[in-house]
Parts: structure tokens; sequence; C-alpha cells
């Protein structure tokens, strides 16, 4: 494989990047014919969703079937290469997001894993897959039909060396074709299976629960090589110029593998998709620009949140939605009850695997034999849902044992009666801290695997207990529950803002930021709606008294649970639109992910069924006025929201992302809804461009939007990595409605913070705020010019935010 060269070539990192979401409807030539738009908008480059041939259909690409070509679907690698071209012309350059852990597990598209399906663990593929075959006797479990095998037999079929089901497809081992289809089937190399079974019996490893994605072990050398050769092809060429990972950790070592990849791509841009806890820092070891930026997304969130209030909602949440405590009431109970839930049902088999090869290094070293299965079982339970971020490290992070602690581990013995059989912990934490096991290369080995799977199943345990569940559960500020986000501690200081961009202006200059994402439960601009309520909790409860009162006097139709109700008059306030089907879709999806009254696997119907006449009686029926009036109140303090984020987002530290159509209002809730496909408004920008008059909030947000992005790519050097970082605070009675900083004593972004607050404190008074020396024009309003300490109630007289650059006369002292 030949690395892509290093030095010179390597081309400067990204100003801002543009997130495209590709897709059979929207292929390269789509991305490629708004091109012009995107780079009069102001951005360096395009992010491209996974490029790489993908399952048929796909409207996402994660679930890749060929690393060595560029989907078809998509145009190709012509279409690609025309894109690249098209965008280079313009200025830009591509940043493409690519897959290393996991490809769909669907034999008929997957020709490695065909090839294991076919010939077994002797395939040249079998490494490809972390398949565990002493635990299906030799087989790899394939949960794929819909009822038991006796139900299904009638509907599968044997044509020539292939076995069908419906639409799947699977290799029929050679010499086996002639067979009866019983022996035939008990002959081949997997077992067929009702889909339930995965549960408790599947044999490899899969991203997260999901079992039509199979883990690949790119820690392999090979492996990384087959894998990424076309990805470094297109470095190598200047097709692509940067790398966002996805999942990284899902891998065994990912700071190994990411070390690989720096070194094959010659130090490109590269950020990885790494979701940190409150308080916890990115590896300082790992060599790449930073995070895809989730950690951004926090504290961008939480400055605009006001604290008391927040801490209203959740006692009017328990007061109106009465959730115990382990089931929504309490963020901590809540979180480890849904921990519990995963570990004990959805990752059975993960650590049903953990505990065998737990089990089997006792068994080979007699310093650790003696501890029984359920004991080692009930131990690895117990540390697991203790962890308090998504893995710990073998390598790299921070030191294992401070995120395995033995305070945990205290704990973690609390789940045994006998004092001797509670030891199982301390040897199970020690499996995974690598201080025990034996000392020869074997023992070395097997204690190596162990402690990567503990770390990968960490991770899907933390993902799937965490945002897909508790999130769902714990509902008193729906905008707080956002991926990387905290909803026990959903407001941000300004002070603990401006710590951490000061700290990623230091550390990470060229992380990734973001405020919405293919990922997001709600856009920014959703989440700005609902963060005004913490600013009239009281209003809201109001609201939230009529609304049930209203809902349930047309037609008596009231919600299933008032929890549900709760949940769903929060995203209708923020999501503005009375869209029947929009609003179903992710109401359905919301109590299915609780997993309180219903789910993807053990759907209750008549709960369901409920769910969407609430929906329409309630948030899609006569009651949506009184919603839509009291929004209408809020206008303003939701534009001031809209606003405010956008302008810290875009000038802050770091390379910001921008999502597809989120230059203007953008309102999407939960994906499929966020991934639709991208639709432009060039003319907008056009129009703004001739005449900076801005009608509405969506103008006003492309208009600010191109403003930081041009002066980003017009003067890069004041937002890199010799750029500085300084926060600006006011002065007088509404100082702390103001969060402001200066970037490189050249520019300063001003916003407005907790806007309906301030109002009723009557205002910004005599607030001002002291600029760095010079005279400073408003690049929204270039008449505008200040200098000295700033009257903020004139710094915000037209616009609740303001985007200051240095004059020219004054740009060289």
């Amino acid at each position: 494989m030949t690395p892509v060269p290093p030095g010179p070539a390597a081309p400067p990192p990204p100003t801002a990047t543009y997130r495209l979401q590709l897709q059979p409807d929207f292929p390269f030539a789509a991305a490629e014919a708004a091109v012009p738009h995107l780079a009069a908008l102001g951005v360096s480059h395009l992010h491209l969703s996974p490029v790489l041939e993908a399952a048929p259909g796909s409207t996402h690409g994660y679930d890749v079937v060929d690393h060595a070509r560029v989907r078809e679907e998509l145009g190709g690698e012509e279409g690609l290469r025309a894109l690249a071209r098209t965008a280079r012309e313009a200025g830009l350059g591509l940043v493409v997001d690519i897959v290393p852990n996991h490809m769909t597990a669907s034999p008929r598209h997957n020709h490695a894993l065909w090839e294991v399906l076919r010939e077994g663990p002797g395939s040249a593929y079998a490494h490809w897959f972390d398949i565990d075959w002493e635990a299906g006797g030799g087989r790899v479990l394939l949960p794929v039909l819909g009822g038991r095998l006796g139900d299904e037999l009638g509907v599968l079929r044997v044509d020539g060396d292939v076995l069908r089901y419906h639409e799947h497809a699977f290799p029929i081992r050679e010499g086996t074709a002639g067979l009866p289809l019983p022996e035939l089937l008990d002959a081949q190399w997997y077992r067929l299976a009702w889909w339930r079974l995965a549960r408790t019996e599947i044999n490899y490893r899969r991203f997260f629960t999901i079992s039509d994605l199979i883990g690949v072990r790119v820690e392999h050398p090979d492996v990384f090589e087959a894998t990424h050769a076309k990805i470094l092809e297109l470095l190598h060429d200047g097709v692509v110029e940067g790398l966002r990972i996805d999942h990284p950790d899902g891998l065994a070592d990912p700071g190994t593998y990411l070390q690989r990849l720096h070194e094959a791509t010659g130090g490109r841009w590269t950020v990885v998709e790494k979701i940190l806890a409150d308080g916890e820092h990115l590896p300082a070891a790992w060599p790449v620009a930073g995070t895809t930026g989730y950690d951004a997304l926090r504290h961008l969130d939480g400055v605009l949140t006001d604290p008391a209030g927040a801490g209203e909602l959740l006692g009017q949440y328990r007061r109106f939605a009465a959730p115990p405590a382990d089931r929504g009431g309490e963020w901590e109970a809540t979180a480890r009850r849904a921990a519990y839930k995963v570990v004990t049902r959805e990752l059975a088999a993960e650590v049903d695997r953990l505990t065998r090869e737990a089990a089997a290094i006792c068994a080979a070293d007699p310093a650790l034999r003696d501890h029984a299965p359920w004991a080692i079982r009930t131990a690895l339970r117990e540390l697991l849902v203790r962890l308090p971020v998504y893995r710990p490290y073998v390598s790299g992070g921070a030191a294992p044992e401070t995120v395995l602690t033995e305070r945990a581990a205290d704990e973690a013995r609390a789940a045994f009666t006998v004092p001797q059989e509670a030891e199982t912990v301390t040897v199970v934490r020690d499996l995974a801290l690598g201080r025990a096991g034996g000392a020869d290369g074997r023992a070395r080995e097997a204690v190596a695997g162990f402690r990567a799977r503990f770390a990968q199943v960490a991770s899907a345990l933390r993902a799937k207990a965490l945002e897909d569940t508790a999130f769902y559960r714990h509902a008193p500020l729906l905008s707080a529950a956002e991926v990387g986000g905290a909803p026990e501690r959903p407001a941000v200081s300004v002070e603990e803002f401006h710590a951490y961009f000061a700290r990623v202006q230091r550390d990470w200059p060229y992380s990734g930021t973001v405020l919405s994402t293919h990922d997001t439960k709600r856009s920014a601009d959703v989440r700005a709606g609902i963060s005004v309520l913490t600013q009239c909790p009281d209003r809201w409860a109001d609201l939230l008294a009529s609304l049930t009162e209203q809902t349930a006097r047309a037609g008596g139709t009231s919600a299933p649970d008032p929890q549900l109700a709760w949940a769903a008059w929060q995203t209708s306030v923020g999501f503005g639109f009375p869209d029947d089907a929009r609003l179903q879709n992710a109401l359905l999806k919301h109590v299915r992910e609780a997993g309180l009254h219903t789910s993807w696997t053990e759907p209750d119907e008549a709960y369901e069924k409920a769910v969407e006449a609430f929906v329409a009686a309630g948030p899609c029926g006569p009651p949506l006025y009184a919603v839509a009036a009291f929004a209408r109140e809020l206008d303003a303090h939701v534009r001031a929201n809209v606003l405010g984020a956008a302008l810290l987002h875009l000038a802050a530290p770091g390379v910001p992302d921008v999502y597809q159509g989120t230059e203007g209002e953008y309102r999407a809730l939960v994906d499929p809804d966020n991934r639709s496909p991208a639709r432009f408004q060039p003319h907008v920008l056009e129009r703004l461009d001739a005449d900076r008059e801005r009608c509405d909030l969506s103008e006003e947000k492309t208009a600010l939007t191109a403003a930081v992005l041009r002066l980003r790519r017009r003067r890069p050097e004041l937002f890199g990595g010799a750029a500085t970082y300084e926060p600006l605070s006011a002065q007088g009675p509404g100082a702390a409605h103001c969060v402001a900083f200066a970037r490189s004593g050249q520019v300063v972004a001003a916003a407005t913070r907790l806007s309906l607050r301030l109002a009723e404190a009557g205002g910004w008074r005599e607030t001002e705020l002291p600029l760095p020396a010079g005279r400073w024009t408003d690049l929204l309003a270039p008449e505008r010019v200040f200098e000295g300490h700033a009257r903020v109630a004139e710094l915000f007289a037209d616009s609740p935010v303001a985007l200051l650059e240095r004059a020219e006369t004054d740009q060289s002292g």
C-alpha cells in the first residue's frame, strides 16, 4: 500500500465544511450542481457521507458492501471524480466519511462474508470478521428468519449452489447441494435462525445491537489495507482531502488504528466520531485533528439554556408525568436501569462471550480458578453498567483504572451475598485492566483480546443505554437529550463555555464542531425553540395544562401516558409544523426507543395506536393553534437562540460543520426525518448579496452564516492553529446575558443569551462591552462602527448577534 505523500503535498485543514447526506435521490451529480451555491456560502470543503459501495437503496451508506468500489447508485467513481473536479474549480475540497468498524451482514451483497459462509473458518476472509466459531458449534448464527425454522422451511429453496429465503441468498457449502433440505441446513457453516435469537445466541460482533451490520477486524494489517486501499487512492489522487472516522470506539484498538491511518494518509486532516462524556477529554495521543464536534454542541446549546429554569422544568415534569425515579424521574437511576436492561437483554450474547473468555483465562491459570461463570457474568454486568465513559483505552486515553474505578468495583461487589464470591469482581476488573492472567504468550494474547472486547461491549452498552434509551425516558428538557449531551446538567455557564473553547483552541484547533448532524435527535433550530422553555417554565406549565384540557375536550382523546404527552408537546413547540406524518414517526420512534410501554422488538399495537390517535387529536389537531400562538409570543427569543447558536458555532475555535440546509432555518426531527435529500435555495443568498434587507429568520440566518464563513475563508489565519481566543466580559446590569469573544484580536463575536430573562429584568440598560483597541465594523450591517466600550443596547439594536471585524486601518496595530 502506498501512503499519501507527507509534508507539503498535504492540503491545509478546512476552514469550514458542509455536510451532504448522499443517497440514490441525492447522488454525486446533485452535489456537483450545488457547488456554486456552497462555494458562494463560504465553506472550504464539502463533507460527504460514505461514498463506498453500500447496500442497494441505502439512504445513509454506513452499510458498506465493498470497500474497493465507489458506490454506483451515487454515480460511481467517475461521478465522484467529476464532483471533485467541479469542487476544485470552485475552490472547494472534499472530506469523506469512512466506516472502518462494520459492513453489511447481508451475504448476498458482502462478498467477503459470502466466502466465509461458503468455506467456513478456513476461508481466506474468516479473520475479517469477529466470529466466535466455538460458541456457535462451528457455525455462524444468521438471525434472518421471520419465524422459527420449522415454520419457515416451506419458504426456503435451493437454487443450484445458492439457498434462498425471500430476498435473502446464502452460499451452499461444496458437496452439500444434493442433500435433503433438513440435512443441507445442518451441513452449512451457518445456521439460519429466527431473528429473535440474535439477542442471546448471535456469535459475531455487531454494530451496537444491529445484526444487519457485522464488525470488521481492521486491527489485522491485511484487512486494513483491503478496506482502505480505495480511500487512500482517492486521497493520493487529490480527489479527497480529509476524513471523518465513523465510530472508532467499536474498534479493538482505536489508537493503533488511528496511528496506522495517520501514517497511510500522510497526516491528512482527520476527525473522529468520538462521543465524550461530561468532563472527558479526547485521548491526547491520538494523531487526529479532533472530534466530529458533539462535545462542542453540548457547550453551544448549554450556554443558551437557563439553569434555574431547567431545574423548574424538572420539578414540573416530575409532577406532571410522575415517572418512577428509575423510569424517567431521576437521571442517574434512569440511566442505570437502562444500562441493566441493555446489558441483560439486547447485549446478552455479547456479555456471554465475555463470560466465556474470562472463564477460559481463569481456567488456564491455577491462581484464578474456581470463579463460577455466573459470578463472572454478574461481575461483568455490574462493572459495565458503572463505566462513566463510553470505553476505557488500552493506551492513549485516560488511565483505564480512572474509568474502571475501585469505587465501581466496591459497588459491584454489593451484588454478591457471599464475600468470597464477590472477589470475582476483583478478578474481572484486573483482567479488564490487564493486571491478571498468565505470563506466557498465549495467555497474554487471551487477556489482550478480553480487554479489547470488554471495551467494545462497553461502548455499545453506553450508546444503547443512554442515547437510545435513557434520553427518551428522562425528558424534562428534550433539547438536552442530544448526542454527547448531559441531560442531568443541561446548562453551561459562560465561564465554562469560554474554558471549553479556550481548550479547543489550545489543544485541538482544527477539531470539528457541529450543531446539527445526520444523527442529532432534533435539529439545532428545534432545540433552540425547546430550550427557550427554560426561560419561561411557568408559562410552559400553563400551556401544558391548557393543551391537556383542550385535547381531552376534542373528542376525548388524551395521551396514553403523561410522559409521552410532555415529550409530544415539547416536540411540537420546537418543531413548529403540524405535520402528521413527521410528528407521528418521530414520536413513535420516541416511545419505542424509551421501551417503557412498547419497543421495536416487542411492540404493543394498542399502545401505539393510542399514540397515533393522540398525536392526530393533539399536536396535529385543534390545539395546534394554541401552540402556534404560544410560539409566536416567544418568536423573538427563539430568534435570539437560533442566531446566537449559529454565530457562536461558526466563529468559535474548531472547524465548523454546517449540516445540509441549516444555513437557513431548519427544523427536523430524529432520523430518518433529518436525512431527507438536501434542498438548497441559492436565490436567497443571491438576493441577500444584492440587497442586505432580511425579511425572516431563515434569511437572517443565511446572511449570518455566509458572513462568518466568508470571513473564515478570507482570513483563515484568524481562526486556525496560530489564532487566539479571548473571552470578552460585558459590564453592567445585563452583563450575564452577553457572551462574547475575540479571535486573534481582529474579530469579535457577540451574542445575546437568555433574552427573555433579560427582558423581564429590564433589558440591557447601561450594559457595555469593552472592545479590544481599534475601530470595529459590523459585518452584518457594515454601516455600523464601534470602538471602546460599546453600549450593548446599541450593539444589539437590530439583531441579537453582532460580528465585528477590526477596521483595515487598525489591523497593523
